[in-house]
């Protein structure tokens, strides 16, 4: 198959382009960049003098989280937006390696039960997509909880020497089959009890196959500094790539994070150390996340059981944090889909409660935490500089959801982290955040390289045809408009159509 794309300005490309250009694709390789006004191909695409650029790299979904791999093959969200790689993995969350063949550690946000686990090892679970291909390409990193939570179980405490033997096993075959490195979680509850050894001794792992360490900080709001401070001091001592996964200025810890930001931009500018960001004030959180820290505890089970109990339940409601009512929303509910999309402030109606605590336990209850909120949460001041900094990439952190469902429900709320976290950026940069070329790199050129996402990333004869073509139509700051999107040569989106094609690839770290 062939495709020829016309008249399109390429931003992106190894060598620069300073008029209108054509660009010839032969099966999944760009083959020709150059003026083919008479060449004829299977398929002619049409850029109306738009952008090119290489296929944007969300490398922080949370689509293997919710599972929407498994019902969304299309991927449509990301699709949509030009996205045609997402990596997954994160924040110590994975869907491999499995010692017991259980999804227990991403049941926060996802529902276990709809999935038909029959792989145990990572090259087990990339072989299962092999055979489902989705319309984008996907990879993964292994999750330090996934592994950790197979050997403790609920349990909240250091791991033993044997223990740290057999993760540190367990990892080097996951990232032997594919895997692009490790992700931590060490705000979440079973992470907590993670020390400074067991860290140090999996990235040395990670760190020997050149693979990334990601990790979501131990505290990202008051204590964010020293989050960081530990964090960089594992990259320098041990010599592993790093990411701090949706690294944001949350709301009333301005100053902090500043001097945080601060101290990862004076860092040696050889030195692989990143974090992903986006350009929005919410967050999108498992209900948990909700109750006072020291009832975050045993597993999901032990919760549900807490706020069930009424003697905990009266000291748990006086630990839990102010709430903002009307920037709760419940994105997703499995089993309770009549509370998708109500706010907070709605919810205490549903109830009969004035009291948001009230409201906000009782939703605990009622979906035995199987449920996740949009809450508002980040310092919208602070956003631009996190997104501008020099040592940040963009990623949306949040899944691509089906857009169809059972008949009469509404399964999932949209969100613009979902929809439009690669075009609103793209929007803000064109209004002025940064020159668009430099916006360009951060989703395409530098996530690649920082992946060893070989032949993308860059546009050059002889590379991957993942390709995204937009144009800057609207007003300043407003998202841009994507005119179609390339997955592996083949053409998954062009104007409003989606084509229903799968041409995705399972990406593995090291592969040639």
């Amino acid at each position: 198959m062939t495709l020829l794309i016309r008249n399109v300005r390429i931003l992106g490309g190894e060598k620069e382009f300073p008029d209108p250009i054509d660009v010839f694709v032969n099966g999944d390789t760009i083959s020709a960049i150059g003026n083919f006004a008479n060449k004829k191909a299977d398929t002619i695409l049409d850029g109306q003098g738009g952008y090119l650029t290489p296929g944007f790299i969300d490398i922080d979904s949370t689509s293997d989280h919710y599972l929407t791999l498994f019902d969304d093959r299309g991927q449509e969200d990301f699709i949509r937006q030009g996205v045609t790689t997402i990596i997954g993995g994160m924040c110590g969350a994975s869907l491999a390696p499995l010692a017991y063949g259980t999804l227990e550690s991403i049941q926060k946000w996802g529902d276990p039960s709809r999935v038909n686990v029959n792989w145990h090892t990572m090259a087990e679970f990339l072989s299962v997509l092999d055979a489902r291909p989705l319309a984008v390409n996907f990879g993964t990193l292994a999750g330090h909880a996934t592994i950790r939570r197979a050997l403790v179980g609920e349990a909240l405490r250091e791991l033993t020497k044997n223990e740290m033997n057999v993760f540190a096993r367990m990892l080097e075959e996951a990232m032997k089959q594919g895997a692009f490195g490790l992700s931590t979680g060490l705000s979440y509850v079973h992470a907590r009890a993670t020390t400074d050894l067991e860290l140090n001794f999996f990235t040395d792992v990670v760190a020997r196959f050149g693979g990334v360490y990601a990790t979501h900080l131990r505290d990202g709001a008051a204590g964010v500094v020293r989050s960081i401070e530990e964090t960089v001091s594992l990259a320098k001592e041990r010599g592993v790539k790093t990411l701090i996964s949706h690294f944001m200025p949350m709301l009333g810890a301005g100053k902090e994070y500043e001097a945080a930001l601060a101290e990862i931009e004076s860092l040696p500018a050889n030195m692989e150390f990143r974090f992903d960001a986006h350009p929005f004030a919410d967050s999108l959180l498992p209900i948990y996340t909700f109750l006072p820290e020291w009832a975050q505890n045993g597993g999901i089970g032990v919760m549900v059981a807490n706020v069930n109990d009424q003697w905990l339940l009266t000291r748990i409601k006086k630990d839990m944090s102010e709430l903002d009512e009307d920037h709760f929303i419940i994105a997703q509910a499995p089993g309770n889909e009549f509370l998708v999309g109500k706010t907070l402030r709605e919810l205490g109606v549903t109830y009969g409660t004035g009291d948001a605590r009230d409201a906000v336990l009782k939703l605990m209850a009622t979906t035995k935490m199987k449920c996740s909120v949009l809450y508002r949460n980040i310092d919208e001041v602070l956003i631009a500089k996190a997104i501008g900094s020099p040592r940040s990439l963009v990623a949306s952190a949040a899944p691509s959801w089906s857009r169809s469902g059972p008949a009469g429900k509404k399964r999932r709320f949209r969100t613009e982290r979902t929809t439009s976290t690669f075009t609103k950026f793209l929007g803000l940069a064109a209004g002025g955040l940064m020159p668009l070329d430099m916006a360009v790199r951060k989703i395409t050129t530098e996530p690649a390289a920082l992946f060893g996402l070989k032949g993308r990333g860059v546009i050059r004869e002889g590379n991957i045809a993942d390709l995204a073509c937009f144009k800057v139509d609207g007003q300043a700051g407003d998202p841009v408009e994507v005119l179609f999107t390339v997955v592996n040569g083949i053409t998954v989106r062009a104007g409003d159509e989606f084509k229903d094609v799968f041409p995705g690839k399972v990406l593995r770290h090291n592969a040639s």
